[in-house]
């Protein structure tokens, strides 16, 4: 049977000894109006301000300026550096089996929101680690896993109020994912999963023929299936196609695949690549085609999931060919693994502070069509902060503080 992922991994701990986590919902300050003063504002926006200030009325962002005038000290907090909200473009967590369409391996029309489980507590730790924003995909056991939803990652236990972008991504899978459990059927059917595909070369064939039947079905109505007007969507460029690849055979394939597509003339579909390990093999592809890429979380002994190598300096080499990267810790909050640890190991490979800053903010907010609410601290967007004891991603500095829409999540204020 098709296995999905574990979900592992400890809450994020702030080094300040004296800081009071307290993301619970019966335990969190639901005031909306919030003065931030810090010793160094980082705005994703290439500005720094020096001993500034970031004042939120009403759930968004109305001031970033530099000043050190005193407010009122019931709605005032004191910590080294603030940043946005952290934003992972491939966070797997909070869903299931159930998200995975078993009967079919094209299921455009599946929605992942319907099976989101708000209650597990990956969400607590992702809000403790910074993160509060994410994309959550269907698992990669189908060809065409079905539409993702861009979530924060606190507020009310209802979808829908959650909900920053729904149907925010078409996601689907190259390699061997999608195949696992299937195999052939020699001679009579031994179970459900005696079908195609069964290798690679089966996955990439499911995606062109889906395709093909897309483009098929405007002049032919019987080509039509369940679905069909997300793909026709995705060749439109009106929704974007998020593709998981580790290993540069699968990268090629989603490569050549969008560019077969438009040099048909069937579409000009927009990709990302998630998980895209191997893109240091072929970087000069990436950059020709314009494919950004979410990175999956660096591995200690330099394997990823599907048999990927990851170089130390895989963002750098592809920042350096312009191609736009966004980190991802793939959900996980252990202490070396969390997404503001991926920002310090891309760093420790070459990127600077403000590219590495950009690609766990800005940039996958742009990438998901969401950078008009978050990413950046600019006057006017959500506020949703992240507070820190030190030089954010360096190993000495934690988060101590977390603000989502204005409420503050993760106290750093001592106990009183």
């Amino acid at each position: 049977m098709k296995l999905t992922w574990m979900l592992g991994g400890l809450a994020c701990v702030a080094s300040n000894a004296h800081a009071l986590l307290r993301p619970a919902a019966d335990d969190k300050d639901e005031r909306k109006a919030w003065t931030v003063r810090a010793t160094k504002i980082y705005t994703s926006t290439g500005r720094t301000i020096d001993k500034g200030v970031v004042i939120v009325n009403n759930g968004k962002i109305s001031a970033v300026t530099p000043g050190s005038d005193e407010g009122d000290a019931s709605t005032e907090l004191r910590v080294y550096a603030v940043t946005a909200g952290l934003i992972d473009a491939s966070a797997r967590i909070g869903v299931s089996m159930d998200a995975v369409e078993q009967s079919r391996e094209v299921a455009p029309e599946v929605r992942v929101a319907s099976a989101v489980d708000l209650f597990s507590p990956a969400w607590e730790r992702q809000v403790e680690c910074g993160v509060t924003t994410v994309l959550v995909n269907p698992p990669d056991r189908d060809v065409i896993g079905g539409l993702g939803v861009v979530l924060k990652t606190a507020g009310d236990n209802a979808i829908a109020k959650r909900t920053l972008k729904p149907d925010a991504v078409l996601r689907g899978a190259m390699g061997s994912d999608p195949s696992q459990g299937n195999h052939p059927a020699f001679g009579r059917p031994t179970d459900f999963y005696s079908r195609r595909p069964t290798t690679r070369m089966g996955v990439e064939w499911e995606w062109r023929k889906a395709f093909f039947d897309t483009a098929q079905s405007k002049q032919d109505a019987s080509k039509k299936f369940p679905g069909v007007e997300r793909l026709e969507e995705v060749l439109a460029g009106k929704l974007t196609l998020s593709i998981q690849a580790w290993t540069t055979q699968d990268i090629r394939t989603a490569v050549f695949l969008k560019e077969e597509i438009e040099r048909e003339g069937f579409g000009k579909p927009r990709l990302f690549i998630d998980a895209a390990a191997e893109a240091w093999k072929e970087p000069q592809l990436l950059a020709r085609s314009k494919t950004p890429v979410v990175l999956p979380p660096f591995p200690v002994g330099g394997r990823t999931d599907d048999g990927a190598f990851m170089a130390w300096n895989v963002a750098q080499l592809l920042q350096e060919q312009g191609i736009v990267v966004a980190l991802s810790a793939h959900g996980n909050s252990e202490l070396d693994g969390r997404l503001a640890m991926q920002a310090g190991y891309a760093m420790r490979g070459g990127l600077s502070f403000d590219e590495a800053l950009a690609a766990v903010t800005i940039n996958p907010a742009r990438l998901l069509g969401v950078e008009d609410r978050v990413g950046s601290l600019e006057v006017g967007k959500d506020a949703d902060l992240v507070l820190w004891n030190g030089e954010p991603f360096e190993p000495t500095a934690r988060v101590v503080g977390v603000i989502v829409d204005g409420v503050l999540r993760v106290d750093p204020r001592p106990k009183q």
